[in-house]
């Protein structure tokens, strides 16, 4: 019995042992520009959520954060900005579901191997999807930066900042003091980079090497700091994840349409030119649906068309001239971005399976690979008409190892965008492009969703366990997120992502072409899907 004693007691103060060393928020304290902040230690790495790089009133730009005294403990995540409610949970996007919105959501997240040691690590700043509208640095658990922190010796941080309505409406015409409130929510992210830059040494980081990577509307917000002056200097390279997006990101919306939706919004929610200071006391909700009510009214009036190609608007930064001062990509890149290395890519079929997310229960037994060959060739003929010849010839040079079926569902929406991005980027011969596709497709629920919208993120982040879609690849998916997570960290580390895992990755320029594919094997070609392109958008210059 006494033996049993002693082992239950060995146990017992072992479990605790692992259980500090688990979590614990000892030793984690470091001296910020605003005061003393606590974290804590998850498996070896410091993470501290919710940290306040600024604050702001309504429509108002950001300001300096509210210093404090003592110890401020942040294990906590922050408020999100307010939005429309996301979409519910399934087993492709793993949403956290547990964020708290509030107007004062300028925040962000670290993750680091070393704190107060004189690192000099590599900063990788995520900026996350749901275009300008929508989405928080906690929307998906894959979002999590600590694995990519431990495997790279690399400082994650994850940015908060205004959206919507509360970050784009342009309300310039009715006083100076509204002059940037139409690029608010730019203004909060050029704040997150100021403060990173003041702050970042304490958490083991270098300033002078910060690394920009988004995916969709975080991509795209990439494009607009990159062409923002005020963000000049303030990072040194970046990665754009699905997000070269014509009418978000690429080009957004102009000054004059900006003040219609103002005047618009003013009208719904019956405020006159001289009462502008009570849009500050209405409702979030109320206030966006006037501004939504807007934005619908003044696409009709001046006929524009969104990212998918439908009549409408979406919320964008101001292209006001001045914070800034033109469109990041129609026939050219912003000059103060020429020295900035860029990593771009899209994922194969993107949004041509992202909407059959919703009908799980039909296409699990209902897609190209439960379909005889007659039906194969029935949606074919349907799909191209006179032109199937020549498509099938150009997806077969483009994609030899896949079924033709699969030219079904080959995005263009993203992929055109990209390959105009990289050229125009290649084109000023300064800082390096490196082009890829992300073509691995998930087997889960019968393989229908292949490469998805949002697909690659697990295998960036190393969380390829958090997402259903990715860990039921096994071993293959690990070895792929292996391959991918480390290119994005060589990148971050020196402006080039090969590495020994992946065959040579040549940089890329409007002549070569050449685009790293992942998928079940990682290879290198060369202008392999520009004829494929040309055919199934004719009418887009890229």
């Amino acid at each position: 019995m006494e033996s049993l004693s002693i082992l239950l007691l060995f146990l017992t103060a072992f479990t605790g042992a692992m259980a500090q060393e688990e979590t614990c928020s000892e030793n984690t304290i470091v001296r910020l520009t605003t005061g003393m902040a606590q974290g804590e230690i998850q498996n070896g790495i410091y993470v501290y959520r919710g940290l306040p790089y600024a604050r702001a009133d309504r429509f108002m730009p950001p300001e300096l954060p509210d210093s404090w005294e003592g110890v401020r403990n942040f294990t906590e995540y922050g408020h999100i900005c307010p939005q429309a409610p996301m979409p519910a949970e399934n087993d492709f996007i793993s949403n956290q579901r547990i964020a708290i919105e509030g107007e004062d959501c300028q925040n962000l997240n670290i993750w680091t191997p070393g704190i107060n040691d004189n690192g000099k690590r590599p900063v990788m700043v995520w900026l996350h999807g749901g275009g300008f509208q929508t989405g928080s640095a906690i929307e998906q658990r894959v979002y999590d930066g600590a694995n990519l922190s431990r495997k790279g010796d690399v400082v994650v941080v994850s940015v908060n900042h205004r959206l919507n309505i509360l970050g784009f409406l342009d309300l310039s015409a009715y006083g100076d003091e509204y002059k940037y409130s139409g690029n608010a929510g730019t203004m909060d992210m050029v704040a997150a980079l100021k403060w990173i830059q003041n702050n970042i040494k304490a958490f083991g980081g270098d300033p002078d090497n910060v690394t920009l990577f988004g995916q969709s509307g975080g991509g795209a917000k990439v494009l607009v700091l990159m062409t923002t002056p005020a963000a000049k200097g303030l990072f040194h390279k970046g990665i754009i994840q699905s997000g070269a997006v014509e009418a978000c990101g690429m080009t957004n919306i102009t000054t004059e349409i900006g003040r219609r939706v103002a005047e618009l919004t003013l009208n719904a929610l019956g405020i006159g030119p001289g009462e502008i200071t009570g849009l500050k006391n209405v409702p979030y909700k109320e206030l966006e649906a006037a501004g939504n009510a807007a934005m619908a009214q003044a696409a009709k009036e001046y006929g524009t068309i969104d990212s998918w190609g439908n009549p409408g608007l979406l919320w964008t930064p101001i292209v006001d001239g001045d914070y800034l001062p033109f469109q990041p990509v129609v026939d050219s890149i912003a000059s103060q971005a020429k020295e900035i290395p860029i990593m771009i890519g899209t994922a194969m079929t993107e949004w041509t399976t992202m909407g059959m997310l919703a009908e799980i229960d039909k296409y699990r037994t209902d897609n190209r690979n439960t379909w005889p060959q007659e039906e194969i060739n029935r949606r074919l003929k349907e799909r191209f008409g006179n032109r199937l010849q020549s498509v099938v010839n150009a997806f077969r040079q483009a994609y030899p190892e896949r079924s033709i079926a699969d030219v079904l569902y080959v995005d263009t929406m993203l992929r055109t965008p990209a390959i105009k991005t990289a050229r125009l980027k290649a084109d000023q011969n300064g800082g390096a492009v490196y082009n890829y596709m992300f073509a691995w497709d998930t087997p889960l629920d019968g393989g229908f969703a292949m490469s998805y919208h949002c697909s690659e993120l697990p295998f960036v982040f190393n969380n390829t366990s958090m997402s259903k879609a990715s860990a039921v690849g096994g071993k293959q998916a690990e070895k792929l997120a292996d391959c991918m997570s480390a290119a994005w960290i060589n990148f971050a580390k020196n402006g080039n992502p090969n590495h020994p895992g992946v065959p040579y990755w040549p940089a890329f320029t409007r002549e070569n072409g050449y685009v790293m594919i992942f998928g079940n094997e990682c290879m290198v070609k060369k202008n392999h899907d520009y004829e494929l392109m040309k055919l199934l958008v004719p009418d887009y210059v890229f």
